[in-house]
């Protein structure tokens, strides 16, 4: 296939799997949390705009993460069948590290989901509430175990090697290894935009058609000030694990930057654009500006960063790919804060729900969560190579005894049905999506509801 060998296919199988299956999760956490807090608003304010978001949102919380579920059971699967050699390393860790995720979240989420799915007229008011939170924090706690399994590959501690298999020292060092904090807050973080995001353009949709109602506007509302709060705390925290990769993985750095060459006694230029060419071991076409890389990467305008010249060849990640990778996400970042700024300038001119251009600018950055949360996993994957355990085990070595054929088959297969399986899934929550939440009124054009547009402007 395209003379692809059995390892590459093992590679975008997997690949392709957690694509699919990150985005799901990632909602999920957004949403549940979403869902929590328009709870609580309903039960401090007895407002029934909240308890009707709340319905609308939980139905579509539910189909996303019934697929989360059904995503996610390949991947324990693919672990054992494609990576049997890097299970037989490293399972020791990450079996019981995904355990844990297991019992402490997946319970806890599974345990409390029928509850706040179905349990409104058989459980009082603060025990649905419980149940809420409880979904919330396993979702939470989910990410945490997920997380530190796959910080640890990229920062291994607290383990030493014995007959060619990692045996545990130190189970704190394992969890809390170097990257594990940043890389934990960084994924939350995006998660919770990635949703914001999407409530927002919901909502922005619905108003472009006419649908004013105040359910409508209190997600936008919701929706904006969410991102206004995130998106520069999320650039902050990107910064500083930016900081602690370029302390535990240079090369990953040095791909990101696409940077070849240090000139002794010269700072780090920042290349905003270019096309890493790891043959001719140059960027092309390269837009660079003076000192400030060495800004940004070590807050300084003298210190040099490592250049991919300095690694053995191969050792080196593929810049070509997580250049643009981090530049998509670091770009659409750079977008999500606009959006936040743009729609507070607009909130106080009274303008938030009104001005077409802004509503059609969050309709368009709706998948812009999705997309930049899938090249930053890319970016972190990606750069790691050639390690599966960064600096112990290589990806080469992780992989099954399979044949090109095996792969092709089961690499087809998958395409097939995930995209058939998915499709439907996602056309189904995006159709619940268009029906809109229930209005307080009823008929939202009634003179009732339009009589209280002007005064919850605000919102």
């Amino acid at each position: 296939m395209f003379h692809l060998e059995a390892l590459d296919l093992a590679r975008i199988q997997f690949a392709f799997t957690v694509s699919f299956h990150i985005i799901f999760p990632a909602i999920t956490i957004g949403l549940a949390s979403f869902l929590a807090v328009l709870e609580w608003r309903w039960l401090k304010t007895g407002n029934q705009v909240y308890k009707n978001l709340y319905d609308f949102w939980s139905k579509i919380f539910a189909v996303n993460f019934g697929m989360g579920v059904v995503s996610g059971l390949v991947m324990s699967y693919e672990f054992g069948t494609n990576w049997a050699r890097f299970s037989d390393f490293a399972g020791s860790v990450t079996g019981p590290l995904l355990t844990y995720e297991v019992l402490t979240a997946f319970f806890l989420e599974a345990g409390f989901l029928g509850v706040m799915l179905f349990g409104w007229e058989r459980v009082s008011r603060r025990m649905h509430f419980f149940s809420t939170l409880m979904v919330a924090i396993g979702t939470l706690i989910s990410t945490f175990w997920i997380l530190s399994s796959n910080s640890w590959m990229q920062t291994p501690q607290g383990i030493e090697i014995v007959d060619g298999r990692v045996v545990p020292l130190d189970w704190f060092k394992i969890v809390f290894n170097p990257s594990f904090p940043y890389r934990l807050v960084h994924m939350a973080l995006a998660a919770f935009l990635s949703t914001a995001f999407f409530v927002a353009a919901s909502a922005a949709w619905h108003l472009l058609r006419g649908r004013n109602t105040a359910e409508i506007r209190k997600m936008l509302s919701m929706a904006m000030w969410m991102i206004l709060l995130v998106a520069p705390i999320q650039a902050f925290v990107g910064d500083a694990h930016g900081l602690n990769t370029l302390e535990h993985q240079p090369a990953k750095i040095a791909a990101i930057e696409g940077h070849w060459d240090n000139e002794p006694g010269e700072a780090t230029p920042l290349i905003l654009f270019g096309i890493p060419d790891m043959a001719a071991e140059e960027t092309r076409y390269k837009v660079e500006i003076p000192y400030l890389g060495s800004l940004i990467l070590t807050h300084s305008l003298d210190q040099q960063i490592p250049a991919l010249k300095s690694f053995p060849k191969e050792d080196r990640p593929n810049s070509t790919v997580v250049f643009w990778s981090f530049r998509i996400m670091a770009g659409l970042g750079m977008l999500m804060l606009l959006s936040g700024l743009v729609a507070l300038y607009l909130r106080r001119q009274g303008k938030l729900y009104h001005s077409k251009t802004f509503l059609r600018f969050i309709l368009m950055m709706g998948p812009s969560g999705l997309i930049a949360l899938l090249a930053g996993w890319f970016t972190t994957e990606v750069g790691r190579q050639p390690w599966v355990v960064y600096g112990m085990m290589r990806t080469q070595d992780a992989v099954s005894n399979h044949d090109v054929v095996q792969m092709t088959m089961s690499l087809a297969i998958f395409v097939v049905v995930y995209f058939s399986v998915f499709t439907v899934g996602i056309g189904y929550m995006m159709r619940l999506v268009r029906q809109g939440p229930k209005g307080v009124y009823g008929l939202e054009n009634s003179a009732h509801q339009q009589a209280l547009t002007p005064q919850t402007e605000t919102e």
